[in-house]
Order: structure tokens, then sequence, then C-alpha cells
């Protein structure tokens, strides 16, 4: 699957995606921006379902017109998207709207090897981020 930008990409990526999340979190203007939070946070194990949406912040402003890779590891932690991604007026938020299902665990790339559609205004790629949270059963607090 060649690259694709504007879309939420949905092509699964096999066992050998980079191993490393952070190559330097240097943030000066030569390097790539990197993440700074994300909502849900990253490690989280108690997400409510009912949660809309997933929101990535990064160090610098952002290309927000349609550049973003929300990298799909495999269908079973991918989000049901249900809308189009956006950016926050910052420039450095970007929005999926999603439907997530109690008890999941959802494990979603923030660029990758492959895609990164993530960058800044001088076209560098944002430096490949794992998030993954679990959401918590219901009935459970």
């Amino acid at each position: 699957m060649g690259k694709i930008v504007g879309m939420v990409l949905v092509g699964l990526l096999v066992a050998g995606v980079s191993g490393s999340v952070a190559k330097s979190q240097d943030t000066s203007e030569k390097s790539g921006p990197v993440v700074t939070g994300t909502s849900p946070r990253a490690g989280d194990r108690a997400v409510d379902p009912s949660v809309k949406e997933i929101a990535v912040t990064f160090s610098k402003e952002m290309q927000t017109n349609n550049m973003w890779s929300w990298v799909m590891e495999s269908a079973d932690t991918f989000p049901t998207v249900t809308g189009k991604p956006h950016y926050l007026s910052d420039k450095r938020t970007c929005v999926l709207p999603v439907r997530l299902a109690p008890g999941n665990t959802y494990r979603i790339w923030i660029n990758s090897d492959k895609f990164d559609a993530f960058r800044d205004p001088d076209n560098i790629p944002a430096v490949p981020y794992l998030l993954e949270f679990r959401t918590r059963q219901l009935g459970t607090n």
C-alpha cells in the first residue's frame, strides 16, 4: 500500500515496526516534532469507553491541511473511526473521532517507518510514537 496522505491509514503493519519510539527528544528547529501529550493518556488502563475522540499534541506546530498518519497495527487494536481527523486552532493538536469498545486494548501508531504524514511546516516528519491504552469494562470505575 502506498503512502496515503489525508486519510486514516488502515493498512496492517507487520511485526517489523520500529522498536524505538523516540529516536531523539531534541526539539530544536532542525529536528522532527515529538508527541508531548495524548488523550487518552498513553498507558492508561481504565479509559472510559464512552470517549469519542483521541487527540495527540506535538512539540511544534504542524502542517494541518489533511496531514496525519494514524497508523493501524492490527484491526483488533484500532478504534472504529467515526469522522475525519482535524487539527485544533493551536496547530499542534490533531483529533481523531472514534468509537471505543469496553475492555479493549488499543495500539495506534502516530507516524511509523512507512507512514509519516504528521509533519511540521518545514516538512520534517514527527518521530513515530506508539499510543497504547485500555478501556475499562462496563460497570467498573
